[in-house]
């Protein structure tokens, strides 16, 4: 092997061992949001004073800007290395945006409107939309250049909601309007925890027409049913699940303070807190370096069980809740 060679070796080694450590970096998730502290600075900063609803829209901006702003930028629709070669924080982006789309959409459809038949805010209508866009997008449009606008009208909105000179803006913090959004919640949470236990692989009863004697699907579906996760998607399924939840602890923290009123007369801030408990265990460190698949009781861990348990706890809870603020 001649010293040129050998010299081609080693950059193309080197050019490796680089992108490594890049991806390792861009791979670390982001630290929780002080949500009190953001929503502090950004009405100090506007000289405004946090009304109904202020918090949670802060809530909503700094979890969709973290996509853009963390190390790497947002990585789901890179098409270059190291990036490309990455699964795991493109896993955790998609969780957190689907968490991010399920608020956007009801604060367009429930909480900044009075009844179903008033008119929707104009901002809202414009960001909801923008954040469904494809979210490997990486041209015409991209789906950063979106999710920037986005927050820009986010923002507007924010910004109308503290001006007592602008009624189109509002944010009406009622029960019925908090269930509305617990209920979008609750399925979110039931599939992820369904597909984190499938990463054993089970046999279930086929419960789907369960409860109404007369009811009908449209194609025939098997008594018995058997799940499991494919071994290249158990990582996948549980950083999905695990940026979900990242971003649910975060509007849930939000939700505390704008429906705080709400939450004290159903007596339910308890039952709240202790989701918010639940969802912060699912955020302690993974030590390993991998995202481990031990069966049942086995030799190995099965992170993908542990991160289930605190989803169905949190879910569990969570139901409680919606049913206690049905109570009258």
């Amino acid at each position: 092997m001649n010293f040129s060679t050998k010299t081609v070796l080693a950059s193309v080694a080197g050019v490796f061992f680089l992108f490594y450590l890049i991806g390792v970096y861009w791979s670390f998730e982001p630290d929780t949001i002080d949500i009190k502290a953001s929503v502090t600075q950004a009405a100090s900063a506007e000289n405004v004073a946090p009304v109904v609803g202020y918090t949670t829209t802060t809530a909503l901006i700094n979890v969709t800007e973290t996509l853009l702003d963390k190390p790497g930028g947002y990585l789901s629709n890179d098409v270059l290395p190291p990036s490309v070669f990455l699964d795991n924080i493109p896993s955790w982006e998609f969780g957190v945006l689907e968490m991010v789309r399920d608020m956007a959409l009801v604060m367009r459809q429930e909480l900044s409107r009075s009844q179903s038949q008033s008119l929707e805010n104009q901002h809202l209508k414009n960001a909801q939309p923008q954040l469904n866009i494809d979210h490997t997008s990486w041209a015409v449009p991209s789906a950063e250049s979106e999710y920037s606008k986005a927050i820009a009208e986010l923002y507007a909105y924010r910004s109308a909601l503290a001006d007592p000179a602008t009624q189109s803006a509002q944010f009406y913090a009622r029960a019925d309007n908090l269930r509305a959004w617990l209920s979008e919640v609750e399925k979110r949470l039931g599939s992820y925890s369904q597909r984190l236990s499938a990463s054993v692989g089970r046999e279930v009863v086929n419960t789907d027409l369960a409860g109404d004697s007369v009811a009908q699907q449209s194609t025939y579906s098997a008594p018995n049913i058997a799940i499991k996760t494919s071994w290249w998607q158990i990582d996948n399924e549980f950083y999905e699940a695990r940026g979900a939840c990242w971003a649910l602890l975060h509007f849930l923290k939000a939700i505390e303070i704008d429906f705080s009123d709400v939450l004290e007369k159903k007596n339910a801030k308890v039952s709240l807190q202790q989701i918010i408990r639940e969802l912060e265990a699912s955020q302690q460190s993974v030590w390993s370096p991998m995202i481990l698949n031990g069966d049942g009781f086995g030799f190995l861990a099965n992170h993908s069980l542990v991160m289930a348990n605190y989803i169905s706890r949190a879910n569990a809870a969570l139901i409680d809740l919606n049913e206690l603020l049905s109570q009258g």
